[in-house]
């Protein structure tokens, strides 16, 4: 079992920076809110600023100070502001109901509950860093749940692109024939292109609401499409047969992938049975003959051993990921 002893100073260590950690990202949530409230009333007093009225601009001004004076208060809390920004990134492309700072603190319980289990159970020094990978994990499944949202949204978007072209040529504005592939097509891309429509009908121009929509939905396929339509709305050109061809694009590439993902199916699947074959023998190897497993574990030489194997296997499979995952 384990001596309590010896943890009467670290575990208490260990709840203040789990404190001090879920206090400061209370902290950088507020102030990354204010933050965004600022740029918005920015925004939204930039036509009265154009038009000459002085107290627009001085409470702008006013605004601008307070924040920055906030700002530099915590200035040790810079890296936490970028963390936290990028986790709202990820969140929002995912399209998930969620707080930045509700996820780290569900990161922060899950490290913790890694952490105390192993320590409650009375196992090896060595399994406590598993706290560090239950810590990931909320993070890691918002991460599954973006790369799902955005390959749904890339498979769809061809056949979207279409339907913007034919409404184009039915004689629809661009604004129109967006707001008609957000009714018409599901969700995601249906509500990404609603979106557009959304904010540009508030005002703000088209351009800077297909550049957020750029910045929902990372993929080249959705920069190609900004770009075109940001060209043709300055220098004018055909909208709908631009958008054709890349559909067209689009659509060869999709079979092209497909063909290059049925090629390489066999090195997927030697990856597979690779990555998957010592696990299954050391579960087969515990089961049938316990004590002759677990010397690795309780043996200083096997405990490097299972350390330069594990290093080893990591190794073997990103290069095996590496091999059979070609980009088209």
């Amino acid at each position: 079992m384990v001596d309590w002893t010896d943890l009467s100073v670290g575990v208490p260590v260990f709840l203040a920076v789990v404190a001090a950690f879920a206090a400061g990202a209370v902290l950088i949530h507020e102030v990354a809110h204010r933050r965004r409230i600022a740029g918005r009333i920015s925004r939204f007093t930039a036509a009265k600023q154009q038009t000459g009225t002085g107290s627009s601009g001085e409470r702008t001004s006013l605004l601008r100070e307070e924040l920055t004076e906030k700002l530099s208060q915590i200035d040790w809390a810079a890296p936490f502001v970028r963390v936290v920004a990028v986790v709202e990134r990820l969140i929002e492309q995912a399209d998930m109901r969620i707080r930045a700072t509700t996820l780290l603190t569900f990161c922060l319980a899950f490290g913790f509950l890694g952490l105390a289990i192993p320590i409650g159970l009375g196992l090896p020094a060595y399994t406590w860093p598993l706290g560090t990978v239950a810590a990931l994990g909320p993070i890691l499944w918002v991460i599954w749940c973006r790369s799902r949202r955005l390959k749904e949204f890339e498979a769809q978007l061809p056949e979207a692109l279409g339907m913007l072209a034919r409404g184009l040529r039915a004689g629809y504005s661009l604004p129109a024939a967006l707001q008609m592939v957000g009714t018409e097509m599901p969700p995601p891309i249906g509500t990404e292109f609603l979106r557009v429509y959304e904010t540009q009908n508030l005002g703000v121009p088209m351009e800077e609401a297909l550049e957020e929509l750029g910045e929902r939905i990372p993929l080249v396929d959705v920069r190609f499409l900004i770009t075109a339509i940001s060209i043709q709305r300055q220098t004018g050109g055909d909208l709908a047969e631009i958008l054709d061809k890349l559909s067209y694009v689009i659509r060869e590439r999709f079979k092209l992938y497909g063909q290059v993902k049925a090629l390489t199916a066999e090195g997927r699947l030697s990856g597979w049975v690779l990555n998957a074959l010592p696990v299954i023998v050391f579960i087969v190897l515990l089961s049938l003959n316990p004590d002759y497993v677990m010397l690795l574990f309780r043996d200083p030489l096997g405990q490097k051993m299972i350390a330069i194997a594990g290093a080893m296997q990591i190794i073997g499979a990103l290069a095996i990921r590496k091999i059979v995952n070609i980009k088209v």
